[in-house]
């Protein structure tokens, strides 16, 4: 079985569960994306062949850089530009007003998601409860949010924004606070995803470049986009791994990438000198090791 990833650049207006279809079709292989974008928006998504899905946990939290347009003066139900005006307001913040107050929304925040998103209340997704009609608040969850950067001006009411955040960061919501936190009201209007984690745009191809010529020459090695350090071990090390035993490494206690002897065989962990396995990523010893 294959294992990488790809990294493919969403256009905007089309769903991450299509393009990942698409991207199945062409590679005949597993494939799944690791954090979706919003339909409107576009930019890096990362895409999981074979078995590296299995890595999810350790890219979850990496860091992601948007550039992101809000509207101020106006909320819709979505936060962004697809949804129905709910609030109006004639005030309009200015470039001044605006930086003053973003220092205060920045570091670990607690951020209330989005009621048209994949938050769920008693088990039902908060978009099927908008969707309904049904009145909600979803709870405030804590997210990091490294650096709100005002970049300019680009309409009457319109500012443009560089963001750098943790995991599980709503975008659309950092909008909504901004407007609040100047007395005003915001609204998403265009959303770039330029980075997520070792992802990032330079390296992005579109799903037609990937069907021009031999695919694989776009496939990143799974090992290659974690950064834990290095063990390797000899057969019988894999294999009592693979039986579910502890194998005694000089280690610091910690997570590691494991090699079997050369092949990138999962992530360990070490706990008191002894690694066991978190995450396969082969399931089989080869005869040659």
């Amino acid at each position: 079985m294959i294992t990488g990833f790809i990294n493919v650049w969403k256009p905007p207006q089309g769903s991450s569960a299509k393009l990942v279809s698409s991207v199945k079709k062409i590679t005949g292989e597993k494939a799944g994306h690791m954090g979706t974008l919003d339909p409107m928006a576009e930019g890096v998504l990362p895409v999981c062949i074979g078995r590296a899905g299995r890595l999810f946990d350790y890219l979850l939290n990496k860091k992601k850089v948007y550039v992101a347009e809000f509207a101020f003066g106006s909320e819709t139900d979505t936060l962004d530009v697809t949804g129905q005006v709910v609030k109006t307001t004639d005030f309009v913040p200015t470039a001044t007003q605006i930086q003053k107050v973003l220092p205060s929304l920045t570091g670990d925040v607690m951020q209330v998601p989005p009621n048209y998103s994949a938050k769920s209340v008693g088990g039902v997704r908060g978009y099927q409860l908008a969707r309904q009609g049904k009145e909600f608040t979803l709870p405030p969850k804590k997210v990091t949010i490294d650096n709100i950067e005002l970049l300019e001006q680009t309409g009457k009411n319109v500012y443009r924004f560089r963001i750098t955040a943790g995991g599980g960061t709503y975008v659309r919501s950092i909008g909504r606070d901004i407007g609040y936190a100047c007395g005003s009201l915001g609204t998403m209007t265009s959303l770039v995803r330029e980075k997520s984690g070792p992802f990032v745009r330079e390296n992005a191809c579109t799903v037609e470049q990937l069907s021009i010529g031999d695919w694989t020459k776009r496939l990143i090695p799974a090992d290659t986009v974690i950064d834990f350090p290095k063990v390797y071990l000899d057969k019988d090390g894999a294999h009592r791994l693979l039986c579910g035993l502890g194998r005694c490494v000089e280690k610091p206690d910690g997570l590691y990438r494991v090699y079997a002897p050369n092949e990138f065989f999962g992530i360990g962990v070490v706990s008191d000198g002894k690694m066991k396995m978190k995450s396969y990523l082969r399931t089989e010893i080869y005869a040659d090791i």
